[in-house]
């Protein structure tokens, strides 16, 4: 068994308990549907049609879990497939369904490399999985071949900046554990952690929590014997070398330089969309995995929100809550762990943010607001591409 396997079995990531089931649901990006229809369907997927999804190096089970209990919730048929090389983290996965009393679901055991044995797919979810292939090309383009042709992944891979201190941790632990077991090695790397100066880079970095919540955090984080980062431009064009595109990411507002220019400075001309991302990432320093959304090339996706037809959502607050502090400060903040941000929100938005309920178009907004088409769209575009930018604000016809 390689040094890969052997860790999964030993300690199937991330640590979950079945039971939890009963009383909470993880959810996350990417692969929430209403998430995956925004960015791969412009809002207008039509959800009475079965997805088929795969879920490739489930793990434990998070992205599988979400898909299958908000689908299940909304009323809309689905097909996934779960696939992992690790039995023990399928075990996991497999009771978690379970517990929810979760159909429609076929669970596997194998690579991803294999993901076109097990059919073709509108959806692909891969997430913390390339980045430890020991080639992650052709695993960007094993799931490029399993995509149908109106398809698209959402996927996670680690980024360097944002993870400062990890990797000559993972080298030296590397090294010095040649040979043990997985229990040994977790023992003698957390003694030796304890050992390390509170100078050191990994203990500066506040962004990292996983070696403090589980042992099989702590063992992914810093024992992993194969774990290659991804800078934003090296990720387009792993994609692009598969005949993919980037099309979008939930935290988009990231990826914007524009954050940190002074007033009255512009970027030079001729930059395109990978440099200002690579630029951003650059300044930004904090951002520790990259989570976006990509289809084929040729796919041509709708823009989300376009006509007053589209269905807006709030996500992870509701249009009450939201209003109530557009109309009290005229902004709102965006949280992204310890950092926060502000941005200035018209407080004429918030009546049109106290209507969004998931089931409501545009249209019905401006009309209960008393806004013809031109002046909602003066109120509500600004607005939007705030909110859309903090991956607040999606589109999506999933609740009909």
């Amino acid at each position: 068994m390689d040094k890969v396997s052997e860790q999964y079995e030993a300690y199937p990531y991330p640590e979950r308990n079945p039971a939890d089931e009963r009383k909470r649901l993880i959810t996350g990006s990417p692969s929430h549907p209403l998430e995956m229809d925004h960015f791969l369907w412009g809002g207008k997927r039509d959800w009475s049609q079965p997805l088929r999804a795969l879920v490739a190096g489930g793990g434990t089970g998070d992205a599988l879990i979400q898909m299958a209990a908000v689908l299940t919730a909304a009323g809309r048929p689905y097909e996934i497939t779960y696939l992992d090389l690790s039995r023990a983290s399928r075990s996991i996965a497999e009771e978690r369904a379970k517990v929810r009393g979760l159909t429609g679901i076929r669970f596997e055991t194998g690579s991803l490399l294999d993901a076109t044995n097990y059919g073709t797919f509108d959806y692909i979810d891969c997430c913390g999985v390339l980045h430890h292939l020991p080639e992650p090309q052709a695993g960007f383009d094993a799931l490029a071949r399993a995509l149908a042709p109106e398809g698209g992944i959402g996927l996670m891979v680690y980024a360097p900046y944002g993870r400062s201190g990890v990797y000559p941790l993972q080298e030296a632990f590397g090294t010095m554990t040649e040979g043990m077991s997985p229990k040994v090695r977790l023992k003698t790397a957390k003694a030796v952690y304890e050992k390390l100066p509170d100078g050191h880079p990994f203990k500066r970095n506040p962004h990292l929590v996983d070696h403090e919540q589980s042992d099989a955090g702590f063992y992914d984080l810093l024992l992993h014997s194969q774990d290659r980062p991804y800078v934003i431009g090296d990720l387009i064009a792993a994609l692009e070398a598969a005949g993919l595109a980037f099309v979008g990411a939930p935290q988009a507002g990231l990826y914007d330089p524009a954050r940190f220019l002074p007033d009255g400075v512009t970027l030079p001309d001729g930059i395109d969309q990978a440099q200002r991302m690579a630029l951003a990432e650059r300044l930004d320093g904090t951002i520790k995995t990259h989570v976006i959304y990509a289809a084929p090339k040729d796919r041509v996706i709708p823009v989300p929100g376009k006509d007053m037809a589209s269905v807006p959502h709030l996500k992870g607050v509701s249009g009450a809550d939201l209003s109530r502090e557009v109309a009290r400060k005229g902004e709102i903040t965006i949280a992204r762990g310890s950092e926060k941000t502000r941005r200035t929100i018209s407080r004429d938005v918030a009546p049109l943010l106290a209507g969004i309920d998931g089931r409501k178009p545009l249209s019905a907004l401006a009309q209960a607001a008393r806004l013809d088409p031109l002046a909602f769209n003066a109120l509500w575009r600004p607005a939007e591409r705030i909110l859309v930018q903090a991956g607040i604000l999606l589109y999506s016809r999933l609740l009909g």
